[in-house]
């Protein structure tokens, strides 16, 4: 059989930490950035855990990452 492909796309959004639970950036940082505060931003610049409910979805993606 042969083996999996990891999706690259997902690849690079995505990071495992050592516990094993999956990191992500969050959201609403790339455009229109004049009109957020300077808090809001800064609190976007943080990462993110994935919810529960998207684990085994990204895990499925990433099948030699972790």
């Amino acid at each position: 059989m042969p083996k999996m492909k990891t999706n690259r796309s997902a690849a690079k959004r995505f990071r495992f930490t050592g516990s094993g639970k999956i990191k992500r950036a969050k959201a609403y940082k790339s455009h229109l950035l004049t009109k957020k505060d300077a808090k809001r931003k800064r609190n976007l610049r943080k990462a993110s855990l994935i919810s529960g409910s998207d684990y085994n979805k990204i895990k499925r993606l990433l099948p030699y990452a972790n």
